[in-house]
């Protein structure tokens, strides 16, 4: 196990600057004409609070706010991308050749796994990909929330709650909260068509070439309507269409003619999304509200090549050699009701909640090389689903008790949540042994993606029941404290209970210190629970057919598994807030303990033992894995974000943010096994250690300034990225990201009051992590580390035309 450190040069240089700047601010702005009041940047914020009009800058616990105007404004229309970009502590990786993660991606906060963010809509809990990880990317085993269903055209704010709240809001708030704000117009609108490309120079290990792809072409528009004199209806849609890009490196096995043989990078993407958000009063302070969305993507990503001369290639089908493709058709559908108003003094909030993902997978290009020359080069291969209803009932109310700070707010709530979760087989060809199967030396099933086959299937579902309580107290004009505690019964696991303490001390209007304590948990997901499939995995650059087993499995008992339990957590925190005109700063520091963190195991390879061999042979896979509890880590950190207005006469107006995450992931446990083998296979070894540990980067450091002035307006940004390694089993096959500045630029002109024009590009200088070494890469698929936390796509060149009415 490794620590890692920040006393690397250039993060310390970033820091000072940043200090430099947060510290020069309100001395720079004495020399400007402005007001307090227009100076002043206060959002109001609903996440981490049942108090009414608290602001970002007010709260217990810190809280980014980002608008969807800022998220827009960048090339990337990737609403996950675009929001890594807004706040440091979030990352968000572009995996390639890892399955279906090519597809939807997960997103870490503060350097955790990606199912421990809770990710809200409107406040209600959102529902999970049907898609676990399970192949070698950022967020192996986990099974998270896509963030890229949502179109941020539907969006009005994005607050990100950087502190556990499992207590608040229950399962998977360990490391934070995500809350998706919908937007609630009752007139206006707009449009918007942005086309984009990269324009790059590729340099790999083996060799340089320029390259013109990944056209991108998004059209959203959004519109209000007004329901009777106080209600809304809000509709917004988004097309997005993105050709695939390739920076795979020169194949040293392939001819003159087609050097390059594989397809790492972006996926090719064609989806379409729409969304509805709507509020009516009924009178007598009543409101009946809700929202529905709906997503179709079809995306496809490439496997790992075959070449002319592949034992399982068929020269009959493909004489040059093929690429099999991996596509996946994902519907994503959410709907809400609620109703909200006054009972009994109480302010009530009833809701009923419904999400669900849907993902069907082909594997194309490709063939199953024991039917011979008789197989099919397109196979269904399958499709999971998942899908949860959610319904609740949340109470708050001020008591007025005396105290001199002002009233006691205390709020209340019941939930009541279903899950299912469906495995369906594939076609027979896509997993079958065909009639030539009696060769060995062939692989069964379809080559790049082996369908999920009958003893894959599953149907099982479960439960939940929680309450919670929240009091918040003003104890004095300066000082608050809040106290929560949740209870949460699980049917297919059992209950645990959560608590957390904040409080708030504000010395001035200028200066508060604020801190909190909590535990926190994460349930196991049904896909975690029961998710079972047999594969091709890439093992130190080799493909092994393997298979994942889930927990409770006779296979995976004998290898060292146990039922999963509940991860838990320890959250501790203390920060400042300074408040100086149109100048705001916060400096939160963090640490947080997880014990019985749930994982994927290491490929356990029949080589191992003839145990190990006698139990998989039957099965026909190499090697096995599962899911397992035991994995203790310690994360901690520190968050810094500073903003500062400027207005000037002449000059025009000027926003400045400065924001960074220096977080620290250390492995303290291992999981213990309870094979009865002998002897004993490894369960977590050092590649997946490292993955926890080195796999996002250790500092992250952005500097933002947009300026605007009459009909123009323009911003820069420029991001700081720590070293990431990308780890294999020994140190001889590790690569790294290197330290990397990614500057993006965005300039945009007023034409008329109702049309924009924008110009930009995203990494101007055309920045990529260091390529993969030529003797790691013997076939040349990997020509960059896709842990990259920025990607590695290079330069991107857009134009965007709007429209606002």
């Amino acid at each position: 196990m490794t620590h890692k450190t920040f006393s690397q040069a250039p993060a310390l240089l970033a820091t000072a600057s940043v200090l430099a700047l947060l510290t020069a601010a309100p001395a720079f702005a004495q020399t400007a004409p402005q007001t307090e009041e227009a100076a002043v940047v206060d959002d109001i914020v609903v996440t981490g609070t049942r108090v009414q009009n608290r602001s970002r800058l007010d709260t217990l616990a810190p809280v980014d706010v980002v608008t969807a105007e800022t998220l827009q404004q960048r090339g990337t229309t990737e609403f996950a991308a675009a929001l890594s970009q807004s706040v440091p502590s979030l990352s968000f990786a572009r995996p390639s050749a890892v399955d279906g993660t090519d597809s939807i991606r997960p997103a870490t906060l503060r350097g955790l796994s990606p199912d421990q963010t809770l990710v809200l809509l409107n406040g209600t809990r959102r529902h999970a990909s049907a898609l676990v990880n399970v192949n070698g990317s950022v967020g192996r085993g986990s099974a998270a929330v896509d963030l890229n269903a949502i179109p941020t055209a539907a969006l009005d704010r994005v607050e990100v709650l950087r502190d556990g709240a499992s207590a608040q809001y229950g399962s998977d708030a360990i490391a934070g909260v995500v809350n998706l704000r919908l937007k609630e117009a009752s007139s206006g609108g707009g449009a918007s068509v942005t086309y984009g490309q990269y324009l790059t120079t590729v340099e790999t290990a083996r060799g340089e070439r320029d390259e013109t792809d990944g056209q991108t072409v998004t059209a959203t528009a959004w519109q209000g309507f007004g329901l009777g004199e106080d209600g809304y209806l809000t509709l917004s849609a988004e097309y997005l269409s993105r050709d695939a890009t390739n920076r795979s490196d020169f194949d040293p096995r392939a001819n003159a003619y087609a050097p390059i043989t594989a397809r790492l990078g972006d996926p090719e993407v064609e989806q379409w999304t729409v969304f509805a958000n709507a509020g009516k009063g009924l009178g007598n302070g009543w409101e009946a509200y809700g929202w529905a969305g709906y997503q179709d993507r079809d995306s496809t990503s490439a496997a790992f090549p075959r070449l002319d001369n592949n034992a399982n290639n068929v020269p009959a089908i493909y004489p040059n050699g093929f690429l099999p493709l991996i596509a996946v058709n994902s519907q994503d559908t959410s709907a809400a009701g609620g109703l909200r108003g006054q009972l009994a003094g109480w302010d009530a909030d009833f809701n009923l909640v419904y999400g669900r993902n849907a993902l069907d997978f082909r594997t194309e290009n490709s063939l199953n090389s024991t039917y011979g020359a008789a197989s099919p080069t397109s196979f269904d291969s399958g499709s999971l689903i998942y899908d949860q209803w959610v319904l609740s009932a949340d109470f708050s109310r001020a008591f007025e008790v005396g105290l001199s700070g002002g009233p006691l707010n205390f709020a209340w709530g019941l939930e009541q949540r279903w899950e299912n979760y469906q495995i369906e087989a594939g076609q027979p060809e896509s997993y079958n042994r065909g009639p030539l199967g009696g060769n060995t030396a062939l692989a069964g099933g379809a080559q790049g993606f082996v369908g999920l086959q009958p003893s894959n299937a599953v149907d099982v579902d479960r439960d939940n029941f929680a309450a919670y309580a929240d009091v918040e107290i003003p104890l004095t004009d300066k000082l608050t404290v809040e106290g929560a505690v949740r209870f949460e019964d699980y049917s297919d696991f059992g209950d645990t209970q959560t608590g957390k303490f904040s409080a708030r001390y504000d010395f001035s209007p200028a200066f508060a210190l604020r801190g909190s304590v909590s535990t926190g948990f994460r349930a196991p997901s049904l896909q975690q629970s029961f998710f079972t499939s047999t594969s091709s995995v890439i093992q130190d650059g080799a493909v092994v057919e393997t298979g994942t087993f889930p927990a409770t499995s006779a296979i995976a008992a004998a290898l060292g598994a146990r039922p999963l339990e509940a991860e838990t957590s320890t959250n501790y925190s203390i920060g400042a807030v300074v408040r100086l005109g149109g100048f705001d700063l916060t400096v939160d520091a963090y640490k947080i303990d997880i014990d019985d963190q749930i994982v994927l195991s290491e490929l356990i390879n029949r080589s191992f033992s003839p145990q190990v061999a006698g139990l998989l042979n039957p099965l026909g896979v190499q090697s096995a894995r599962f899911f397992l509890n035991g994995v203790s880590t310690e994360t901690e950190g520190v968050d810094v974000v500073g903003r500062y207005r400027l207005f000037t006469d002449n000059a025009g107006d000027f926003d400045f943010t400065v924001a960074a995450n220096f977080n620290d992931v250390s492995v303290t446990g291992l999981p213990t096994s309870s094979s009865v083998l002998n002897p004993v296979p490894t369960l977590f070894a050092r590649q997946r250690i490292l993955t926890i540990e080195d796999g996002t980067p250790d500092t992250k450091i952005s500097a933002a300034a947009d300026w605007s002035l009459d009909k123009w307006g323009a911003t820069v940004r420029a991001t700081y990225y720590g070293d990431v390694l990308q780890p294999a089993s020994t140190a001889a096959g590790d690569y790294n990201t290197g330290e990397k500045t990614v500057v993006d630029l965005e300039g945009r002109y007023q034409l008329t009051d109702r049309v924009g024009l924008a110009i930009g590009v995203d990494n101007v200088f055309d920045e990529y992590p260091d390529y993969v070494p030529e003797t790691l890469n013997s076939n040349g698929v990997l020509g960059f580390p896709y842990y990259s936390p920025f990607g590695f796509n290079g330069r991107y060149a857009y134009a965007r035309v709007s429209l606002n009415w």
